[in-house]
């Protein structure tokens, strides 16, 4: 069996979905940080354990859930409530656990991005693999950007290839538009202080090269509009309607934030030299 923990926070109208969907483990874990609506409550309808803890971060997040919740089982599954686990990812998962030698740690996870009921495979660059499957006491989590990646892993991380399904507009562009606002301050600061080395552009380990592609494009002029022409020309998202439009145009706008913030950040370090110089000099 299978220990699964969701981070939640306000999440009534897609927590009830995602649920409904892993009744095949009696081990599940809600980690709230302050939800005001029936969050709460649809997680007791369900059976599951709910413990609470202030969000800082989601690498912050994931590691409280691993050091304080009462964990039934040595596999560890963590979603999001906007995420649904299909049958057949189940099966793989389950296979997949079943199966790992001792030197697997874990597994990296890809979901099927979906919009109006569209998937969006092309416009989103599928697969997009995340750590998510863990053995427990094998790995951590550390912050990056606005998410986490792995951390401290003991052992190799193999791939469930069979993709789970992510909703993530099911809260309505209001809500999509306020969360990238907060989202691209985080990358921008991520990208400008943890950037990796330029050879690893070139890795063939998503989870190594994505990281690197963006760090180092984002310093290209004019590169929102050639992430909007990879996905929506070169990568031929166009074949998804206006759906794969929408989504181009906004994850282009998303990187056009983060490199204005970009921006930002470094004309505010040049502007506390240059006060910090003009300090020195007046004490000398």
């Amino acid at each position: 069996m299978i220990s699964i923990i969701i981070l939640t926070k306000n999440e009534e109208n897609d927590l009830p979905s995602c649920l409904e969907a892993i009744q095949w483990t009696n081990d599940i874990h809600i980690l709230d940080s302050g939800s005001t609506d029936k969050t709460l409550q649809i997680a007791r309808t369900f059976g599951a354990n709910i413990a609470s803890n202030p969000f800082e971060s989601f690498g912050k997040q994931r590691n409280y859930a691993l050091d304080n919740l009462a964990i039934s089982y040595e596999w560890i599954l963590f979603l999001d409530a906007d995420e649904i686990i299909t049958e057949s990812c189940k099966n793989e998962i389950i296979n997949a656990v079943n199966q790992a030698g001792e030197d697997v740690a874990g597994f990296y996870l890809c979901w099927k991005m979906m919009l109006e009921g569209k998937w969006l495979r092309r416009c989103d660059n599928f697969p997009k693999w995340q750590f998510r499957l863990m053995r427990k006491g094998r790995a951590r989590f550390t912050d990056f950007g606005h998410g986490q990646k792995e951390d401290q892993v003991n052992g190799r991380i193999d791939y469930i290839k069979e993709p789970y399904i992510h909703y993530g507009f099911s809260k309505g562009w209001h809500q999509w538009f306020d969360k990238h606002n907060r989202y691209s301050s985080h990358e921008a600061y991520a990208r400008l202080t943890n950037r990796p080395p330029l050879k690893n552009i070139f890795a063939s380990h998503t989870s190594i090269r994505n990281p690197a592609l963006k760090s180092w494009l984002s310093r290209m002029p004019g590169w929102p509009i050639l992430r909007f022409i990879q996905a929506y020309i070169l990568g031929i998202g166009f074949l998804e309607g206006i759906p794969g439009l929408i989504y181009c145009i906004n994850m282009a706008f998303y990187e056009f934030l983060i490199q204005i913030k970009m921006r930002e950040l470094l004309l505010k370090k040049l502007e506390d030299k240059s006060k910090t110089k003009v300090i020195a000099t007046s004490n000398n």
